[in-house]
Parts: C-alpha cells; sequence; structure tokens
C-alpha cells in the first residue's frame, strides 16, 4: 500500500464563484403556496424565504472562510479519491487522538465549537489529562475534497480511508467520535480497524442502535419510559419524515441535478434538518456554502444508495463504545447492545440531533467522559 502524500491546504473560495452565487438568489423563484400548507408538508415557505435573504443580503462568506482557515488543513488523497482535512495537535503530551466524524448534511464546520475545548481542555476550564489531538475528516465526496470520482464509497470503504489517513498521520491509537452518518463511519471503524481504535463514541446514533421494524407489544412494554418516547419518535421519523432517506437510498441522482442547480432546492433540502434546532442560522449557511461552492451535494448523497444496496451485515463489535443521546436522539440500549459493546451510555434532556453545534460543551463532557478509562 502506497503512502499518503499530505499536502497543507488553504480554503480560498474565487470572488467569481461568490458572484455567481449572487446572481443565482436573484433570480430565486419559488413556488406558489396554496391554502392550508403547513409544516406538515415540509419545510416552509416563509423560513426558506427569509434563509435565502439572509444567503444574499446579510451573510459573509469570508468571515466563515477566516474560521475555517484558522484551523491547519490538509488535502491528500486515498483510493483515488482527495481527502480534506482538519488537524489539530494539542499542546499536552499526553494527549491522545480523536477522530470526530461528520453525518450529513453536515461537514467539518460542525466540529468548530469542539475544536479548543477537546485540544485545550486546560484554557477551557478542564483537566489537561483529558487532551486530545483532533483530525476532522471531510469525507469522500463531502466539501472541499470535491465530488467523487466514482461510486462504491459504502461506510464501509470511508472507515477504511479513515483508518489510512490516522495511520499515515502516525497514530497508533486513537478513539472516535461522530453523529448521525459519523454514528455509521465511527462503529464501522472500531470493527475495521480493531488493532488501533481504543473506543467509539457516538451521538445522534441510528443503524445498529435501534430495533428493526415495529415492536410487538410485549417488547414495547419492556421498554423503560425514555425508551418508550425515542421509539415514538422513531416511528414517527419512519412514518412522516423520512423521504429524503428514501429518495437518497434509491434514487439519488434524480434528485441531485435540482439540488445542484438550484441555491434555492439546496437550501430547502438541507436547511429543513436544521430549523427550529438551535443553530445559528449563518452557521447553517454556511454549510449550505460549502456544498453550493465545492458542488458536493450529489456526490454526498450517494452514500446512502450505496450503503442501502451493498448487502453488507456489520458484525459484533467488541471495541468499547459510548452513547450520547441528547433531546431528539432515538437510540435505544437494549437493541444497541446487540451489535456493540456499549459501556457507557448517557441521556440528555437538553441538544438535538446536531450536538456538535446545538450543545458543544455537554458533547465535549461526555467525550471526555467516556475515554477517561480507556486512555
Amino acid at each position: 500500500m502506497t503512502e499518503l502524500t499530505i499536502r497543507p491546504y488553504t480554503i480560498d473560495i474565487p470572488q467569481e464563484r461568490l458572484d455567481e452565487l449572487q446572481a443565482r438568489l436573484a433570480q430565486t423563484r419559488l413556488p406558489e403556496i396554496p391554502a392550508g400548507i403547513t409544516d406538515d408538508y415540509g419545510v416552509p415557505t416563509t423560513w426558506v424565504r427569509d434563509l435565502l435573504d439572509r444567503w444574499q443580503n446579510g451573510f459573509d462568506w469570508r468571515e466563515w472562510e477566516a474560521k475555517l482557515n484558522a484551523f491547519p488543513q490538509f488535502m491528500t488523497e486515498i483510493d483515488g479519491q482527495p481527502f480534506h482535512f482538519i488537524h489539530v495537535r494539542s499542546n499536552e503530551a499526553d494527549a491522545m487522538p480523536l477522530v470526530l466524524l461528520h453525518g450529513w448534511p453536515g461537514g467539518v464546520i460542525e466540529f468548530l465549537d469542539l475544536i479548543g475545548p477537546l485540544t485545550d481542555p486546560v484554557a477551557y476550564g478542564g483537566n489537561a489529562d483529558d487532551a486530545f489531538h483532533v483530525v476532522i475528516p471531510g469525507g469522500a465526496g463531502f466539501g472541499f475534497a470535491g465530488p467523487l470520482k466514482e461510486t462504491g464509497w459504502t461506510t464501509k470503504r470511508t472507515a477504511q480511508a479513515v483508518a489510512r489517513l490516522m495511520a499515515a498521520l502516525g497514530y497508533e491509537r486513537y478513539g472516535t467520535q461522530g453523529g448521525d452518518w459519523g454514528a455509521f463511519v465511527g462503529p464501522e471503524l472500531g470493527r475495521i480497524d480493531a488493532e488501533h481504535v481504543i473506543g467509539v463514541h457516538v451521538n445522534a446514533a441510528t443503524f445498529g442502535f435501534l430495533p428493526f421494524g415495529e415492536l410487538s407489544e410485549e417488547e414495547h412494554a419492556a421498554l423503560t419510559e425514555i425508551e418508550q418516547v425515542r421509539y415514538a419518535r422513531m416511528r414517527h421519523w419512519d412514518d412522516d419524515l423520512s423521504g429524503y432517506f428514501k429518495v437518497q437510498s434509491t434514487r439519488p441522482q434524480t434528485v441531485a441535478y435540482g439540488l445542484t442547480d438550484s441555491p434555492a432546492g439546496l437550501a430547502a433540502w438541507i436547511g429543513d434538518w436544521f430549523r427550529d434546532r438551535q443553530i445559528d442560522l449563518d452557521r447553517v449557511i454556511a454549510n449550505i456554502t460549502i456544498y453550493w461552492l465545492t458542488n458536493t451535494v450529489a456526490s454526498s448523497i450517494l452514500c446512502y444508495y450505496e450503503d442501502m444496496h451493498a448487502g453488507e451485515w456489520p458484525e459484533y463489535s467488541t471495541t468499547p463504545t459510548g452513547v450520547a443521546n441528547f433531546a431528539d436522539d432515538v437510540a435505544i440500549r437494549p437493541y444497541a447492545e446487540m451489535m456493540n459493546t456499549i459501556v457507557h451510555w448517557t441521556e440528555f434532556e437538553d441538544g438535538n440531533h446536531f450536538a456538535a453545534m446545538s450543545a458543544p460543551e455537554l458533547l465535549t463532557q461526555d467525550v471526555r467522559a467516556f475515554y477517561r478509562s480507556l486512555r
């Protein structure tokens, strides 16, 4: 296996790309809304209109570009695919390497508020013994690495690429943390690189942490009160909110044309998952802008199709696993224990699916607590 060539990288979007985006935003055509339309039909037009107005008239991409460039960034190539990642080493001698894995529709921007507290805990009121070296891969076909060059990027292939990256960085023992799709890749990384992965921490966990299908009356009655709430939330998602999942796992290329050509369409498709979730609107817009400027929304959604058609079923993981369940998460411990070695489980009343942005302090505290016994 060839060694990876790693080079420094700085984000520098040409001004003409930003001007082209502004021109498209100025030509937005929104749908006519018939009487009776409610939020149950999808993301409200008023919310999209407000987001588009902010995107065109108040949002400053250069500010967010500078925020990202404040951290050391790098580019490499793994398995024929460009890989962008942030890598921040702690000044603490005994810091532990930790790879942070984002979900969809997110990116490296999710973790900006975690980098400081994780790498320099003392400066944030923590203990030096909890320090981490942080690696944040952008992922195949996401963000600044650009669109995918070929299909076949399943969760397992992505985990293999991350394992190669961590080895190339010289990390022989490391932990993982991931939410949403990162909670797919993290556990898989613990399986395929168990010799080096000392622990897997997840939030917004679904596959591998839930029952499959509907529960019987007896199974439902055996759940605790909070587990019944999470199960009901899961059924609601499956019945009423999973349209994007079904489209992206069956016809991703069809929806990709509209998402790639229309800023308004992209904003509605992605923004729907961030509204009412205590996340700053400019951060939401910055995330959407990255998908637009890098032309990666089409390749980013392919992970759904690839995994649903891979025909692979993961084995039980013996890697110590910790779960942080935030206010609208759905993981249920008895079912998570069927596929994972659960050694840590925290239930939170605050935060949400995007905990790294909505509750970074709570997520940081839980990551620290989980890894204290594994260092």
